[in-house]
């Protein structure tokens, strides 16, 4: 089904590639139309892959990143928007540092809701992707993004809400992505081990805590999106100074990737139609007469 809407609220420029960017040029390929919102900037962004440690890249980093994500987005067929704010950074220490003055993460969170209900409102996307309650991971800019995420599905459509935004939408589903499941990443660490490779997931592995809670049973939908892996990594590589190519991103080749785990994974959080659990698509119980 094609000719529907879908919109991806991300914190930093990198994250979409990195979080169910195969799913998004799927459906862009097959006719909808898909945007990323970008909160911030990513003006914090430590670099990380070595080949880019080099003069004039972190004073320059703005700029760079916004190359960066505009070679990622027309990798990816989808358009793009910019909501503005500054990077939060990641504290770091014990006890953490406060947060900067002015970063996203200490922003009002109406006024960004309504930069949201703004972009819902001229976009009408049927679907919106966005973090969970842990915002994926414990970053404040990805813990803001579900905050205002969670609030603009919910003012979007309602008429008294700022009507200055534009027209009232009623988003039809809300996700969370859920990028990194463990069982995947331990069947590709498996699979290296018994060839007698070494393996680029053993660190992230041994951060995850023993008792962390199973990602993969809060799945609800499971994409196929295979035939656009090879996508999904060139727009990760686009993101040069982020992602680092000898990296567990690219580990595994994408030809075992397909054989062995050839979806990516989320959780419809909201919805406002009817549909079946399991899913394995993010429009279902959608009709094509949506407006």
């Amino acid at each position: 089904m094609s000719g529907l809407r879908l919109m991806a609220i991300h914190a930093h420029p990198d994250d979409e590639s990195s979080k169910g960017a195969a799913t998004m040029a799927r459906y862009a390929a097959e006719g909808n139309q898909v945007m990323v919102v970008t909160c911030t900037g990513g003006e914090r962004g430590d670099i990380l892959n070595p080949a880019m440690d080099k003069p004039g890249i972190l004073d320059n980093i703005f700029a760079v990143r916004q190359e960066e994500m505009a070679k990622a987005m027309e990798i990816l067929g989808t358009e793009h928007r910019w909501l503005g704010y500054e990077d939060s950074g990641l504290p770091q220490g014990d006890p953490l540092p406060p947060l900067p003055e002015g970063c996203f993460a200490l922003e009002d969170s109406d006024k960004v809701t309504q930069d949201l209900v703004k972009i819902l409102r001229e976009f009408r996307p049927h679907v919106i992707i966005t973090y969970d309650e842990n915002g994926g991971y414990p970053h404040p800019d990805h813990l803001k993004v579900h905050e205002v995420s969670m609030l603009a599905w919910e003012k979007s459509g309602d008429a008294a809400y700022a009507p200055e935004l534009g027209a009232p939408w009623e988003p039809l589903k809300l996700y969370y992505t859920h990028g990194f499941i463990r069982q995947r990443m331990e069947m590709f660490h498996d699979l290296l081990i018994e060839q007698g490779k070494p393996s680029p997931y053993t660190p992230m592995l041994e951060r995850w805590k023993a008792n962390e809670a199973d990602v993969m049973a809060r799945v609800t939908t499971q994409v196929p999106c295979e035939r656009f892996f090879d996508q999904r990594d060139d727009a990760l590589r686009a993101h040069a100074t982020q992602i680092d190519p000898a990296g567990a991103f690219f580990g595994t080749p994408v030809e075992v990737q397909r054989r062995l785990w050839p979806t990516e994974e989320f959780e419809l959080a909201k919805t406002r139609v009817k549909t079946s659990i399991p899913e394995d698509d993010l429009f279902a119980g959608i009709t094509p007469d949506a407006e």
